[in-house]
C-alpha cells in the first residue's frame, strides 16, 4: 500500500476501504446495506472526511428518486393494476408456446421499465405457474411440458432485468450511475429521463427479441404450433380481476401522469425554474408518492389509496447501498485516490474508445454474476470514470455501457433476485440457467457497446476519443 500515493497517506487508507467494501460486497460476509455504512464510520476515522460531509451522500435526490419510484410501484401492486397489465399483454401475444414465450418477455420486459425488477418477476410467477398447470391439465407431454417451463421462466427473469435499462427508474444501477456522475463531476449535464430511454429503450427492445430467439430457438428449441390452451387460461386469470375498479384508475392515472411529466421535463421544467420553482426527477416523484398517501381509497373505507404500513416491503436496505456508493464516490475524490488511478490509467490513452468499452462490460457482466448489480456499479462507477478521463474519452462513454453491463449477470442464481427466484420455483434446473445464461451474457457483451456507439451521439452530445470540459482535471 505504500505504493499508492506515498506522499499523502489518505490514498492508501481509501484504497483499503475501497478493496474493504470490494470484499464484504462480493462474499455478503454481512449484509449488503450494513456494508455500504462502512463510509459514514471509516472516512471520518482516517482522516478521510469529516461526517458532515459524508452523511449527505445518503440522502441525494438519487435516493429519493428511487424512494418516490418505489412508493408508486407499490401503489400500483396494492391495487392490481401491474397484474391487470401483465395478464392483458400475455394474453393478446400468447397462442403458441413460442408467442406465449414471447408475450410473457414482453410483458415482464414492460412492467419492469417502471416497477422493480423483483415485484416485476412476482407479479409474473403466479401466471405462469397457472398457465403451466393449465398445459399439465390438457395432457401436454412432461418433456415438453418441462422444457417450456424452464424456458418460460428463464423469460421473466431476463426481461424484468433487461427491461429495467430502458428508463432511469426501471433498476437501481441506472439511478447509481446519475448520482455518481454528478458526484464525480458537478458540472456535467445530468441524463434526462427522455435521453436515457433514448438509449435505454432500443437497447431493451433489441436485446429482448434477441434473447427471445436465443431462449425460443437456440437453447429450448421450443416448437411452434399449439400445445395448450394459453390463451384461454390467461384470458380466465384476466376475466377474474373483472372490470377496473375506481381505485385502479386513479393510481394508474397518477402513474401515467408521473411517466408523463418526467419524460416531458425539457417542456415545462425551465418554464417552472424561471417562477422560482426548483423542480427535478425525485420532486416529480416523492409529489406523486405523497399523493397516493393523500388520497383515499374506496376498495378500503377508511384508508388511503397507500398505506404507511405497505412501506414495510419497501427495499430500505437498496437506499443504503445508494447511499454507500455515494459516500465511496466522494471518498475517492477527497482522498485523491481518483487522480492516483487517473494517473495509472494513462497508458490507455491512444487505445481505442471501443476497445476499452468492450473489455469494461465483459469485466462488469462477469463481475456481477457474483455480487449485487448495485453495489457492482458502485463500486466500479468512480473507477470507470478516472480511466475515461486518463484515456481522454468522454466519462458517460464507458460509465453508461458499465451500468447496462451491471445489469447482464444471467447465469447464476445469486446473479440477480430475478434469477433466485425462478430458480426456486422448481422449473429451472441449473444447467438450464447457465446454458442460457451464457447466450444472454453474449448478447449483452455484444451489443450495449455496438448500440451505445451508434445512439450516444444523438441521444446526449457523447462522442469519443473527446474529453468535455466539464471533465477536465
Amino acid at each position: 500500500m505504500l505504493l499508492l500515493g506515498p506522499g499523502d497517506p489518505k490514498v492508501a487508507r481509501m484504497a483499503a476501504v475501497a478493496l474493504w467494501m470490494a470484499a464484504w460486497w462480493v462474499t455478503e460476509a454481512i449484509p449488503i446495506p450494513a456494508t455500504a455504512l462502512l463510509p459514514l464510520v471509516l472516512l471520518p476515522l482516517l482522516g478521510i472526511a469529516p461526517v458532515a460531509e459524508v452523511a449527505p451522500d445518503y440522502g441525494r435526490p438519487t435516493v429519493y428518486l428511487f424512494l418516490g419510484g418505489f412508493l408508486l410501484a407499490l401503489g400500483l401492486e396494492g391495487t392490481g393494476v401491474h397484474r391487470r397489465l401483465a395478464l392483458f399483454l400475455v394474453e393478446r401475444v400468447g397462442g403458441g408456446p413460442r408467442r406465449l414465450l414471447l408475450g410473457f418477455m414482453l410483458a415482464s420486459g414492460f412492467v419492469s421499465m417502471w416497477i422493480s425488477n423483483t415485484a416485476t418477476v412476482m407479479v409474473h410467477l403466479p401466471i405462469a405457474l397457472s398457465v403451466l398447470g393449465a398445459a399439465r391439465d390438457r395432457g401436454v407431454p412432461e418433456p415438453e411440458l418441462k422444457r417450456l417451463g424452464a424456458a418460460i421462466m428463464l423469460a421473466i427473469s431476463y426481461a424484468a432485468s433487461i427491461g429495467g435499462m430502458a428508463t432511469l427508474v426501471g433498476t437501481p444501477p441506472n439511478l447509481a450511475y446519475r448520482g455518481q456522475l454528478t458526484d464525480l463531476f458537478p458540472h456535467a449535464p445530468s441524463p434526462s429521463f427522455i435521453e436515457w430511454m433514448m438509449i435505454g429503450t432500443p437497447l431493451a427492445a433489441v436485446f429482448i427479441a434477441l434473447g427471445y430467439f436465443a431462449l425460443s430457438r437456440i437453447v429450448f428449441r421450443i416448437r411452434g404450433e399449439a400445445l395448450l390452451g394459453s390463451r384461454e387460461a390467461v384470458g380466465a386469470l384476466r376475466r377474474e380481476l373483472g372490470p377496473m375498479r375506481r381505485d385502479e384508475i386513479v393510481v394508474a392515472s397518477i402513474f401515467g401522469l408521473t411517466a408523463i411529466l418526467w419524460m416531458t421535463q425539457a417542456l415545462w421544467v425551465p418554464w417552472a425554474r424561471a417562477r422560482g420553482a426548483h423542480v427535478d426527477d425525485s420532486v416529480i416523484a416523492i409529489a406523486a408518492a405523497l399523493t397516493l398517501f393523500v388520497l383515499p381509497s374506496r376498495d378500503r373505507p377508511g384508508e388511503r389509496l397507500l398505506a404507511w404500513r405497505e412501506t414495510a416491503r419497501l427495499p430500505w436496505g437498496t437506499l443504503l447501498v445508494f447511499g454507500g456508493g455515494f459516500a465511496l464516490a466522494s471518498g475517492f475524490e477527497a482522498s485523491g485516490l481518483s487522480a492516483w488511478l487517473g494517473d495509472r490509467f494513462g497508458a490507455l490513452r491512444g487505445a481505442p474508445p471501443l476497445l476499452h468499452m468492450a473489455v469494461l462490460c465483459l469485466a462488469m457482466i462477469v463481475f456481477t454474476e457474483f455480487a449485487s448489480n448495485t453495489a457492482a456499479t458502485a463500486m466500479a462507477l468512480p473507477i470507470v470514470a478516472s480511466a475515461a478521463v486518463a484515456a481522454g474519452t468522454d466519462p458517460r462513454y464507458l460509465m453508461i455501457p458499465a451500468t447496462f453491463a451491471a445489469s447482464c449477470g444471467f447465469m447464476m442464481p445469486v446473479g440477480s433476485p430475478t434469477q433466485t427466484i425462478v430458480f426456486g420455483s422448481g422449473w429451472v434446473p441449473m444447467r438450464d440457467m447457465i446454458r442460457a445464461g451464457i447466450w444472454f451474457n453474449l448478447i449483452g457483451f455484444i451489443l450495449i457497446p455496438l448500440l451505445f456507439t451508434l445512439l450516444a451521439g444523438a441521444a446526449m452530445g457523447i462522442e469519443p476519443g473527446i474529453l468535455p470540459a466539464w471533465a477536465k482535471p
